[in-house]
């Protein structure tokens, strides 16, 4: 294989949803920790956490959405690398500075030639990688450039809806790890697991993922924090 190994490993509702509700004030990190019947397994959540990859990959938006452009100092330097996939962008130079302090090695990967990680490179040479595509980010060159030049066998993805359905939709997705948190949450505009453009056609129905007892693609694990009554 030309690229990594990755595994999708996200915490979602039961329904689905990966966040709280449709505006980036909403955050599930922030949000489902103060429910009650939530609360009592988060530990769980973060001890899986624990075991992913070395190599991680999010986007700009959900580091922004945590408070990377906001906050100063993390709560402890981590030995992952980050890989951050961030074109509008989301990320302030403060936001990349943060997660330089927070990560063992930041690639940030973007399409914006004015992104604020160009004016943080000179000082940051060692720990920030920039890469750059044009016009747009290529997901399949990108993991095949991420192992011949960084040398990543396994990454770990942990991003939104429209990035997930990016990655699933092109077939770079080998492995599904769902932590499915006791919770209910609803709402047609609220992102979930994967969102993306909506198939239009019987055309498109390769687009859909199985997995297959000859490939093991798309090999699927299921953790529930605790079970609950409505």
């Amino acid at each position: 294989m030309t690229r990594p190994f990755t595994t999708l490993f996200l915490l979602v509702s039961v329904d689905g949803k990966i966040t709280s509700g449709d505006t980036d004030e909403l955050d599930p990190d922030r949000d489902w920790k103060r429910i009650a019947g939530f609360r009592e397994g988060l530990n769980q959540y973060f001890e899986l956490e624990q075991q992913t990859d070395q190599f991680s990959l999010n986007s700009g938006r959900v580091m922004a959405k945590i408070g990377a452009n906001e906050k100063g100092e993390p709560p402890t330097k981590t030995s992952a690398t980050f890989v951050i996939i961030d074109n509008k962008p989301h990320l302030t130079e403060n936001g990349v500075r943060y997660l330089l302090k927070w990560a063992k090695t930041l690639i940030l990967v973007t399409s914006n030639p004015a992104h604020p990680a160009f004016s943080v490179l000179p000082d940051c040479e060692k720990s920030l990688k920039v890469l750059f595509f044009e016009p747009r980010v290529n997901l399949k060159r990108l993991l095949d450039q991420l192992k011949s030049d960084f040398g990543v066998e396994r990454l770990t993805i942990q991003s939104g809806g429209e990035l997930n359905s990016a990655f699933i939709r092109e077939g770079l997705i080998d492995r599904l790890s769902l932590v499915i948190a006791p919770l209910l949450v609803g709402g047609r505009d609220t992102a979930t697991l994967v969102d993306g453009e909506s198939l239009h056609s019987l055309d498109e129905l390769s687009k859909l993922k199985a997995q297959s007892p000859k490939t093991h693609f798309f090999q699927t694990t299921q953790r529930l924090l605790s079970s609950f009554r409505i």
